[in-house]
This record gives C-alpha cells, sequence and structure tokens, in this order.
C-alpha cells in the first residue's frame, strides 16, 4: 500500500520541522518545502524543494513543477513570519511584508497545488490566535495580527469552495510556541505543538471543515 503524501511549507525549523517528524514517525511520505533547507531537515531523511518563496510567483510555478503528478494527501500551510509594529512604529514595509507571507503566500501555495489534491485530501492553514478580533484584548502587533486575520477569512472562503470537491480545510492555532519566531519564548515546544496540530488535522472531516482551532482542541473564537 502506498504511503499517504503530506507537504508541510516552512519545514527548515521550528513547528514545520516538528510536523515533519511527527508525520513521518506516523508512515506518511513527507515533502518539505522551504526557501533553505537545514542540518536538521536533512537529518530527517524527508524529501525537500528548497529555494521555495512563497511570495514570488516564479518560485510558486517552480513548486507546482517540482509536484506535478504527486497526489498529496495533506497540504500544511505553514510557512510564516511574525514581527511587532505598535501605533508609535508602524513599518508599514514589515506589514506588508506579513500579508504577503502570512496571508497571501498560503493561498499561492494553495492555489498552485489545487491539482494535486482529490476527494478526501485535507487543507491545513498553519494561523493564529492573535489573528482573532475577538481574541484582542493587549492591542499592537498590527501586520501578525491583521494578516492572520486576514488568512482565516481565506480559510473560511477555502472551506467552502473546496466543498464541491470533497477537501476539508482547518485553520489551526498552533499554540504560545518555544520557537526562533517567538524568541524563545512560549508555554509549549514545537514537539508538542506539532502532535497536536497531527491530531487535529486526523480529525478534520466535511464536518467540521472551516473551524478555527487551537492545538490543543479548543474551538476559538473569530
Amino acid at each position: 500500500m502506498d504511503k499517504k503524501v503530506t507537504v508541510i511549507t516552512g519545514c527548515n525549523r521550528g513547528i514545520g520541522l516538528a510536523l515533519c517528524q511527527v508525520y513521518q514517525e506516523s508512515g506518511y511520505q513527507v515533502i518539505g518545502v522551504c526557501r533553505q533547507s537545514s542540518k536538521e531537515l536533512e537529518e530527517l531523511g524527508v524529501q525537500v524543494v528548497s529555494g521555495i518563496d512563497i511570495t514570488e510567483a516564479s518560485s510558486i510555478a517552480t513548486l507546482q513543477k517540482e509536484l506535478q503528478g504527486v497526489a498529496i494527501d495533506i497540504l500544511v500551510n505553514n510557512a510564516g513570519l511574525l514581527s511587532n509594529e505598535t501605533l508609535n512604529d508602524l513599518n508599514f514595509e514589515r506589514i506588508a511584508k506579513q500579508f504577503a507571507i502570512n496571508a497571501m503566500g498560503p493561498l499561492r501555495v494553495t492555489e498552485a497545488l489545487l491539482g494535486n489534491l482529490g476527494s478526501g485530501s485535507k487543507l491545513a492553514l498553519i494561523t493564529s490566535r492573535m489573528g482573532s478580533i475577538a481574541d484582542n484584548t493587549s492591542g499592537s502587533r498590527y501586520g501578525y495580527r491583521m494578516s492572520k486575520a486576514a488568512l482565516n477569512a481565506a480559510g473560511v472562503s477555502l472551506a467552502q469552495d473546496l466543498k464541491h470537491q470533497n477537501i476539508a480545510v482547518a485553520i489551526l492555532h498552533p499554540g504560545f510556541v518555544k520557537t526562533g519566531m517567538t524568541g524563545h519564548n512560549g508555554d509549549v515546544l514545537p514537539e508538542q505543538a506539532a502532535k497536536g496540530l497531527y491530531q487535529r488535522i486526523e480529525e478534520l472531516t466535511m464536518a467540521n471543515t472551516g473551524g478555527f482551532w487551537h492545538a490543543n482542541g479548543q474551538r476559538l473564537e473569530w
């Protein structure tokens, strides 16, 4: 029996690397997509497609060509960028870059690989509860909050548009994870977050498609 295939973006470190390991240990054929590979990723022995910048149309075309004919069971859009803008420090270039990576990047990847997805495939968007409007009680982080809210909106639209193809969509918050992106602050390790995300994706069906979930199973507010 052929192994199921999962494709994971932003996989050279942090949550993406941990997801590659969890899926590999669970018997999946893993294809890791990243701008630049890492020693840790290479040591996993998964298939790596490097040199892919999800904000660049030419890179996305390269990815599409590399994966031509590959049937994808699970596509995990994990690549992301976090920076901190306050009302007194609104760096609009940084904000635009976060939109390009966090919101438009996953949509670019998904559009390019739609032909690789079939009935029963699953699409996961790794977002953040910082994209929740209801949950925002502290302000700031303008680029990250706005771009993740945009990603959440895209996820709901994708869930609606892909229903007729029997493709389910999960919009997932990994938790406050100790990674380079968070300055290694947080309350869960990447390995713990990855296991929770894996479980949520395993539980994903057409009945709960389009939901916004914490990796621990909690349903999140928009």
